[in-house]
């Protein structure tokens, strides 16, 4: 039989507007749990291909992978509290035993032979069907939701470990060009009726691509997609307007000055009007068939569950992932992290059996938010920045891993359950974060008024003078950003750290949170950064601000006692000096930050997306003093390449000891440091040659 403990003093605690926590948590004790066989979860996996990778070659010790695809279902008890948290559970349709139905793609990489394999599954939760890690991990340029060759998995660090790896959908709107992984939708009804509600959504043209996974504005040249059809084809039944900034007055474009191309897509008129560059769309009107994309997150659960703990499927198709896995590591970046803080707050790292899902997960550029998922008419595609998609719930209390009380609602919170099925927990976060997406609020309270200290199952790094998409093969340019945008690249940290994290899972404590403190004086408000004024670069004198969302339809948002996120302080470079400082920000050649300005014919002014900035240090006081600028030149604070690498290769060393870079990571810094290409910048400039 179940059996439910309950701790006292544990209750349902409502997080944003329509969001359900439920937080019940088991006492410690030493009883043993014996669970039905018959519990709701994966029912069927379907093997639909099993292919070589890269024409069989081999890595290191693991040798050749193949490619794995497929689907699988499974069915859902709404009555289990474990599920119950989910918005319209209730409200799905259910099967002949009473339960509800799912079904998802996934896809699994893994050594071709058993016996090679590591014991250790790594689940990368797909961002908007796409996946994440070998471009965040192995420096694969590019990223492919079909890997064929050997290119697409970069260098293989991990697969030269025997690590098997699997990607799943979790969401139904997720665009399936390119192998995008999504799953079969689940609508709910009012006992077979549609359900309609008069709801919002927002369109920008021109700033992310939404087929390469990348949020938010479902922008398709001439055409604006929903998220859900359409209950009424006709533009006086709907508004449509459009403003220039988030905070600008709104003006309403004509039931004339537009039309439904489909129940799902409309468009400007005359046609071939094309939207404004950076401008705010926003469509108010009547939309039906709300999916329950909570779902989403327990089919996780119980795919990884499956792999986990299982030998075979009810129809017997073994376990793809064989028998032998002993750890599981979750990773997300960006709307994929701030997934991964939902699944643990909302109590999915518990299965229907009462088993821990995850032993460690790590969230990369999520900041304090979660994803607009487990709720009515959610878009998860969206993804909330200081110009775009600002009004839609995104950050909400609680923001941290460490308990506290929110001052602006009274809520006492954390991401953390404490029910003894919390994983080990990393977060990893640019320095865009702390400006766009509230980073600072992981380790501080609410107000922003002191430091907090995490769990000591949780770790925070902010990979210091990096921006938000920043990868290992990036090269400066503007894109739609007024100053070039930032190239430094946080990959190696992340490759140590994620190392750490399957350390940790071992017993071996990973390296400190390494984060600017209000204490020492590293984190600070906006009006008191110390930013130095930079020949030729535009400083941002904004970011994004957190309030309490009262109704997202309207849109309603609260700023009468806002939420007080703060941003790391920097040196008289402009550069940060907190957080893990990667060698090319310790020995630096140039100013790196995480924000950016919009330039014409974008909106000038706003923060431009999720961009850092990159300048270039002078490299002689000749050239410093011409241009006006404060920083010493390359020739005053080095003197000549040697010293230059001298002091490289020490920082090098020093990261490598507090294991935040890999011994063959820091092979290549010191090839790069002493290449041809950094020696020239040392080198004296030619007369008449541009610097």
């Amino acid at each position: 039989m179940n059996i439910v403990i309950r701790a006292p003093g544990r209750a349902l605690l409502t997080g944003a507007p329509g969001r359900a926590l439920f937080y019940a948590s088991a006492l410690a004790c030493t009883l043993v749990f014996v669970s039905p066989p018959a519990l709701a979860r994966l029912t069927t996996i379907t093997i639909t291909a099993v292919e070589p990778f890269a024409a069989q070659t081999s890595f290191g010790a693991a040798g050749a992978y193949e490619r794995v695809k497929g689907v699988f279902k499974g069915e859902l008890d709404p009555a289990d509290p474990r599920n119950a948290v989910i918005v319209n559970i209730d409200r799905a349709p259910r099967n002949a035993n009473g339960k509800v139905e799912y079904e998802a793609d996934f896809f699994m990489m893994r050594p071709a032979d058993a016996a090679k394999r590591n014991g250790r599954l790594v689940y990368d939760v797909t961002n908007r069907g796409r996946m994440n890690f070998h471009s965040r991990f192995t420096e694969a340029k590019g990223r492919t939701n079909d890997p064929k060759v050997a290119a697409d998995v970069g260098d293989g660090l991990f697969f030269r470990q025997g690590y098997t790896f699997v990607w799943s959908g979790w969401d139904p709107d997720a665009p399936l060009i390119g192998n995008g992984l999504a799953m079969k939708p689940v609508v709910a009804t009012n006992d077979g009726a549609a359900i309609l509600r008069r709801i919002r959504e927002e369109f920008i043209s021109g700033t992310r691509a939404r087929d390469e996974g990348d949020g938010g504005s479902r922008a398709e040249g001439e055409v604006f997609r929903l998220s859900y059809d359409a209950a009424s084809l006709d533009p006086r039944a709907a508004k449509l307007t459009v403003r220039r900034t988030d905070g600008g007055e709104r003006r309403e474009i004509a039931a004339t000055g537009w039309k439904y191309a489909s129940p799902r897509t409309i468009q400007l008129l005359p046609a071939g009007t094309k939207p404004e560059p950076g401008s705010l769309y926003e469509l108010q009107y009547a939309a039906k068939n709300p999916r329950v994309l909570g779902i989403g997150m327990a089919a996780t659960r119980d795919l990884v569950s499956f792999l986990r703990f299982e030998a075979r499927d009810a129809a017997g198709t073994p376990n793809p992932a064989g028998a032998g896995v002993k750890r599981t590591l979750a990773f997300g970046a960006s709307q994929s992290g701030r997934f991964l803080r939902d699944f643990v707050r909302d109590g999915f790292n518990q299965d229907e059996a009462e088993r821990k899902v995850f032993d460690g997960m790590m969230a990369h550029t999520a900041g304090v938010g979660g994803v607009f998922l487990n709720e009515e008419f959610a878009q998860p595609n969206r993804t909330s920045t200081q110009h775009e998609d600002h009004t839609f719930p995104e950050a909400a209390f609680p923001f941290s891993t460490a308990r506290l009380t929110d001052p602006v609602t009274g809520r006492t919170g954390s991401v953390f359950r404490n029910d003894g099925f919390d994983p080990l927990w990393m977060e990893t976060n640019t320095s865009t974060e702390y400006w766009q997406k509230g980073a600072s609020l992981l380790t501080t309270d609410p107000l922003g008024a002191r430091d907090i200290e995490l769990p000591a199952n949780a770790r925070s790094y902010l990979l210091a003078g990096t921006q938000h998409n920043a990868a290992a093969w990036m090269t400066s340019t503007r894109g739609t950003c007024v100053n070039p945008r930032n190239p430094h690249s946080p990959t190696p940290l992340q490759r140590a750290l994620f190392v750490a994290l399957d350390e940790w899972v071992d017993g071996k404590a990973p390296p400190p949170s390494s984060v600017p403190r209000i204490a020492d004086g590293t984190l600070a408000p906006l009006g008191r950064l110390r930013f130095p004024a930079l020949p030729g670069v535009q400083v941002a004198n904004r970011m994004s601000e957190i309030g309490l969302i009262t109704d997202w339809t309207r849109p309603l948002i609260d700023m009468a006692r806002p939420y007080r996120p703060l941003v790391p302080q920097v040196d008289a470079d402009g550069n940060e000096t907190a957080g893990v400082l990667l060698p090319d920000l310790a020995v630096p050649l140039a100013t790196h930050t995480g924000w950016n300005l919009y330039r014409a014919p974008f909106p000038e002014g706003e923060l431009c997306d999720r961009d850092g900035t990159y300048s270039p240090f002078p490299r002689t006081r000749a050239e410093r003093e011409a241009r006006g600028d404060p920083r010493p030149s390359l020739e005053e604070r080095y003197g000549s390449h040697a010293v230059y690498v001298k002091r490289y290769e020490e920082a090098v060393q020093r990261l490598v000891q507090q294991r935040l870079l890999l011994p063959e990571d820091a092979q290549r810094y010191q090839v790069k440091v002493r290449s041809t290409e950094v020696a020239r910048l040392f080198a004296a400039p030619v007369v008449g040659q541009a610097p």
